[in-house]
């Protein structure tokens, strides 16, 4: 018997949907997002059209297939793979773990960034007020409801801002249209592939709204449809962004249909040590889209490091009573240890890009468990039918994910 057989369920209000929505679109739109897209835009340029297509759709095969897992069975994920496999569960909760780490030490200094691009404050000090600001939502008695409506606002403040730019710098769509069918571009560029699927759905991501379904006490085979629902909310608005910035940064690399080399050499020297989404800003609306650009920075950081935090916490609080009844307690332990990383190592634009890395490696593990786990009763009970469907398109995202992974290895190394 299930744990969904046990459980009430109940319809969720838009208000839940959404939040879960832009929970997950926020945790995927952060630092790591801003950065990796630019960077690799400026180093592939049109054809990378190609890569981000790809990610979306894999992005949305694998969360509608590890949702409707998750709500079906009412169970967090690292309990399903517990269910599956005894000990698989720790395995997953502990990789999960890990990757929220490395992705929320960059989300810190995000948020870092922004303060410096917004009125030039000090990365360290930057880093502080970040790290304070997460501990603050936290520490509310309604921090799970005030998390929802941060989420929202700020999802609505990156999709502005990074839309006026886009608008502003003038991408070249004739030439964007024609890279679409690029095909021999593709092997070239499989890191580009693996880091972007990590930072929009590797590692904690994939779980950040579903886990936030569970705690709203959405769940059963009768509010899948819902999840569901709340998946396409999410993948739209952080595909809708990586597309605005992939036309931006561009936009400011390319003049008609040449490139711009020194622009795009800029940008991608400010991934070493600098802030190379900023640098897009900059170069395409002066001084004023560098502004601009802090603020959506700013709101792309403080998002992801409450959703790193929340997620990554929510896989370990099943694994002990302890973490379950310290929980919020737990989650401001793991802001301040991400603080204190990022002020010690610095560096914040080369970790996004090694952190949205690592995560996609984590994809197939976490996915594949998800996909067996679909189709045992005492996981998603006797009422649901994982459709076949999904389950097809969820193994091609699982065989992808492992070979770019595979190949992309050896350009991670380089990274560090």
């Amino acid at each position: 018997m299930s744990k969904t057989d046990n459980i009430s369920s109940q319809k969720p209000s838009s208000s839940v949907l959404l939040g879960a929505a832009f929970l997950m679109a926020t945790s995927a739109i952060g630092p790591g997002f801003l950065t990796q897209s630019s960077t690799f835009t400026a180093q592939y340029g049109a054809p990378l059209i190609m890569i981000i297509l790809l990610a979306t759709l894999m992005d949305m095969i694998a969360q509608i297939n590890i949702w409707s897992v998750v709500s079906a069975s009412g169970m967090r994920a690292q309990d399903i793979a517990n269910r599956l496999l005894p000990g698989l569960g720790v395995v997953l909760a502990v990789l999960v773990a890990i990757g929220g780490l490395a992705f929320n030490v960059g989300n810190i200094g995000g948020v870092a960034m922004g303060f410096e691009a917004m009125i030039g404050l000090d990365l360290s000090i930057g880093a502080v007020i970040a790290g304070c600001l997460g501990v603050l939502i936290f520490s509310s008695k309604n921090a799970k409801t005030i998390m929802d409506k941060v989420a929202t606002v700020l999802a609505i403040v990156i999709l502005i801002a990074v839309l006026a730019v886009a608008i502003h710098s003038r991408p070249p769509m004739g030439e964007v249209m024609r890279s679409m069918v690029k095909f021999r571009e593709l092997p070239n560029m499989f890191i580009a592939l693996t880091t972007l699927i990590g930072g929009s759905c590797g590692g904690y991501i994939a779980f950040s709204g579903a886990h936030r379904l569970l705690d709203a006490g959405v769940s059963g085979a009768e509010n899948v449809r819902y999840a569901r629902r709340s998946v396409f909310q999410g993948c739209s608005a952080s595909a809708l962004v990586r597309i605005f910035l992939f036309l931006a940064v561009l936009g400011t690399c390319m003049t008609g249909t040449s490139w711009n080399t020194v622009n795009a050499e800029q940008i991608t020297a400010a991934a070493n040590g600098g802030n190379p989404a900023a640098e897009v800003f900059r170069l395409a609306a002066g001084e004023i889209g560098y502004r601009l650009f802090g603020l959506c920075l700013f709101s792309a950081g403080v998002s992801s490091v409450v959703g790193a935090a929340f997620t990554s916490v929510s896989f370990l609080k099943t694994l002990h009573p302890f973490i379950f009844r310290y929980e919020r307690q737990f989650v401001v332990g793991f802001i301040v240890c991400s603080t204190l990383m990022m002020v010690l190592i610095g560096n914040a634009a080369q970790l996004l890009i090694i952190a949205g890395a690592l995560n996609g490696l984590i994809l197939p593990i976490s996915l594949g468990v998800m996909l067996v786990a679909g189709f045992r009763k005492n996981i998603v009970g006797e009422k649901y039918r994982h459709p076949v469907w999904m389950v097809a398109a969820g193994i091609v995202v699982v065989c992808l994910s492992f070979v770019s992974g595979i190949k992309a290895v050896p350009g991670i190394l380089q990274l560090f």
